[in-house]
């Protein structure tokens, strides 16, 4: 998906479109939040981001992986990511199904190949979307200039769980926005990020910027078309 389209003939939207006659996926994420020791609410929103990247970087997701028909699948139709919380038992169980974790500085986030919109596997459908509600202990760090930063949208109230969906659908416009020598690097690096609310100031600038911009469906918390995520990739500025 080009720069432009990403923020146009946005995948996210509500709008009718022919995305909507195609069978409708969903790439489902985990966080582990155990009673005793929760994630950073930060930790868990980049460690998203990161698991969503790790994923459309795999090999088993591209090509003739195994992964790759379900991606071609869910891509041909509305963008759609699902958080789900678990802890002990439910987590090894979900740990057991194909997929990808990715560990943070506290958060661990399980990413599983896209599914039916109606066709979760049992273990994943048995877990719960609310109660993602998480903190940070101390103020994040100012983000690194010189790095990506997927900058939240100041004026809106998500729980964890959606700003986390947020975030990895931000990431995900980055990696399309970005040539195959850009992605390869920023894959080699880690895939480096940080996620931050924008300050209310800076806001319009960065929705008027040219930079990917997420603007969500709408089927969750927050009003269609509502823009929650800009993409600042320094390959994109």
């Amino acid at each position: 998906m080009s720069h432009a389209s990403a923020s146009g003939d946005s995948p996210f939207q509500t709008e009718p479109h022919p995305r909507d006659e195609a069978p409708q996926f969903v790439l489902p994420l985990v966080v582990r939040i155990e009673r005793s020791a929760p994630p950073a609410r930060t930790d868990a929103l980049e460690t998203a981001a990161r698991a969503v990247l790790l994923f459309l970087g795999d090999e088993r997701a591209r090509g003739e992986g195994e992964w790759a028909e379900a991606v071609r699948n869910w891509e041909d139709a509305r963008i759609r990511k699902v958080v789900r919380r678990a802890r002990g038992a439910e987590w090894r169980r979900a740990e057991a199904l194909p997929g990808i974790t990715v560990t943070g500085k506290s958060a661990e986030v399980r990413v599983f190949p896209p599914v039916p919109v109606d066709g979760w596997p049992r273990e994943l459908a048995k877990l719960q979307v609310s109660g993602t509600e998480l903190d940070d202990p101390e103020p994040p760090a100012a983000a690194d200039p010189g790095r990506p930063v997927l900058w939240l949208n100041p004026e809106l109230e998500m729980s964890a769980g959606k700003t986390m969906a947020q975030a990895g659908h931000g990431a995900q416009l980055a990696w399309w926005a970005l040539d195959d020598t850009e992605r390869a690097a920023w894959r080699d690096a880690g895939f480096p990020l940080a996620v931050r609310p924008a300050d209310p100031a800076d806001w319009g600038r960065l929705t008027g910027s040219g930079m990917p911009l997420v603007r969500d469906a709408g089927f969750t918390e927050i009003a269609p078309g509502s823009c929650t995520v800009v993409a600042d990739h320094p390959a994109l500025r």
